[in-house]
């Protein structure tokens, strides 16, 4: 499965099923796995409703030397949660004087909206390269806190479904670095194309054994 599906959770009601509904609007997220970690890319559309409120929204962060997250939903709780993020990622670092790996903190953001149950408005796409199994890892999470197990593609928001439809056609295991980057701007691209959601300019970044690096967008500028 490489898009999240939370109405497929037994335990929602139908109004977090009709708050789904809406909040399955407005962006276009993406993560792959490349032989050598992987690929987070987003474009920068953020909308209101019918509104366009800003062409420059950054919905790619990176959480630690390893681990970065896209975002989609509420951009005000989407904000909150990668910064919690952040910050126990800095805390556990102290505490045991390493970095803290990809499962991590994936794990803290899928306990963090599992708590909220519903409470936030945040669909998370945690990658990163996981040193002791020498492999790149992604986990969607919806904003009720379920999370697959590590996927080699995925894709979130409006888009999504033109997005994965050039994933799955085109992803191959042992992607490197610039064949990924290309996939992923292809991806976008028919995204932006067909979605209204989705616009403007695109945010990469590549996150290996040598840790996380911009590609394109306001992280690299």
């Amino acid at each position: 499965m490489n898009q999240i599906n939370p109405a497929q959770n037994r335990d929602m009601s139908q109004a977090d099923i009709d708050k789904l509904e809406k909040l399955k609007t407005g962006t276009t997220t993406i993560g792959i796995i490349i032989k050598d970690g992987v690929i987070l890319a987003t474009e920068s559309q953020a909308t209101a409703g019918f509104t366009i409120a800003t062409k420059k929204a950054q919905k790619l962060f990176q959480i630690n030397k390893y681990t970065g997250a896209t975002i989609a939903g509420g951009v005000a709780d989407c904000q909150y949660v990668v910064s919690q993020a952040q910050a126990m990622s800095r805390l556990e670092g102290v505490r045991f004087d390493k970095t803290p790996t990809v499962d991590y903190v994936a794990n803290v953001v899928r306990n963090m909206l599992f708590r909220g149950r519903s409470y936030f408005y945040a669909f998370m796409i945690v990658g990163g390269y996981n040193h002791k199994e020498k492999v790149g890892k992604l986990f969607p999470i919806d904003f009720i806190g379920y999370m697959t197990d590590s996927e080699n593609y995925v894709s979130l928001g409006s888009g999504s479904t033109f997005a994965l439809g050039v994933l799955e056609g085109n992803w191959k295991p042992d992607l490197s670095t610039d064949e990924g980057v290309e996939l992923v701007k292809q991806a976008l691209t028919a995204a932006r194309q067909r979605d209204a959601g989705s616009g403007y300019g695109v945010q990469i970044a590549k996150i290996t054994k040598d840790g996380f690096e911009a590609v394109e967008g306001p992280l690299k500028d």
